[in-house]
C-alpha cells in the first residue's frame, strides 16, 4: 500500500500552494538559508496534522463546519498578512545588499512563517482524513503507517522545496535590488494575496 503512496506523495509536492509560495517568499528575501529554514517549519506542521490526524482532532476540524471555518479564516488571515508584506516591500524596494537584516531574527521569521502557514491551512485537515485511511490496513500500526506516510512527504517536499530555494536564491544575488527582484517580490505577494482570498471564499 505505502508503495502506492509514493507518486500521491510525490504529485502532492509539486502541487503548487501557500507552502511553495512561503519557501518562494523566505528565499526571495533572504537567500537559500531563509527558504530551506522555512521548509523545515512548514514540514513540522505536516508533522502536527500527521499526529493530530490519528488523534481524531483533524476527523474533528474536517466534520464541523465551525472547527473548519476558524481554520480557514485564520489560514486566509495569514496568508492575506503575508501578501500584504511581501507587496509591501516590493513596494519598498530591498534593502541594499551590504546591510542585511540580522540572521537570527530573520531565521526565526522564516521558520515561524512555514509553521504558521502549514498549521493555518485547511486542506492539509481534509488532506489527512481523506487520504491517509486509505493506505492504513487493519494488520498495520495507525501511528506508524501514518507518521511513515508523513515523513515521506516531508522527505519530497524537502527536496522538492530546496531545490526551489536554491533556484530563487540565485536569481536573487543575481538581480538584487533590480526591478525584476521587486517584481519577484510582487508577484509572490498577488499570489498569497490570491491563495488567502481563494482559501477565505471557497467551500469545502
Amino acid at each position: 500500500m505505502l508503495l502506492t503512496f509514493i507518486p500521491i506523495a510525490a504529485l502532492i509536492t509539486i502541487t503548487p500552494g501557500a507552502g511553495t509560495a512561503v519557501v518562494v517568499r523566505s528565499s526571495a528575501r533572504g537567500g537559500w538559508r531563509a527558504g530551506v529554514i522555512t521548509i523545515a517549519g512548514n514540514e513540522v506542521g505536516v508533522i502536527v496534522w500527521g499526529l493530530l490526524s490519528v488523534l481524531g482532532v483533524s476527523a474533528l476540524v474536517a466534520a464541523s463546519e465551525i472547527a473548519f471555518l476558524a481554520l480557514k479564516v485564520t489560514g486566509a488571515a495569514v496568508l492575506l498578512w503575508l501578501g500584504v508584506q511581501s507587496l509591501r516591500r516590493a513596494r519598498r524596494g530591498a534593502p541594499p545588499p551590504d546591510r542585511p537584516a540580522p540572521a537570527a531574527p530573520r531565521g526565526r521569521r522564516a521558520f515561524r512563517d512555514g509553521v504558521v502557514t502549514s498549521l493555518a491551512n485547511p486542506k492539509l485537515a481534509v488532506f489527512f482524513v481523506a487520504l491517509f485511511p486509505q493506505f492504513v490496513d487493519g494488520r498495520s500500526s495507525v501511528m506508524a503507517v501514518t507518521l511513515l506516510m508523513a515523513t515521506l512527504i516531508v522527505a519530497f517536499d524537502f527536496v522538492w522545496y530546496t531545490a526551489i530555494a536554491f533556484a530563487v536564491s540565485g536569481a536573487r544575488r543575481a538581480y538584487a535590488e533590480s526591478r525584476l527582484a521587486r517584481s519577484v517580490e510582487a508577484l509572490t505577494g498577488a499570489v498569497l494575496v490570491g491563495l488567502g482570498l481563494r482559501i477565505a471564499l471557497e467551500h469545502r
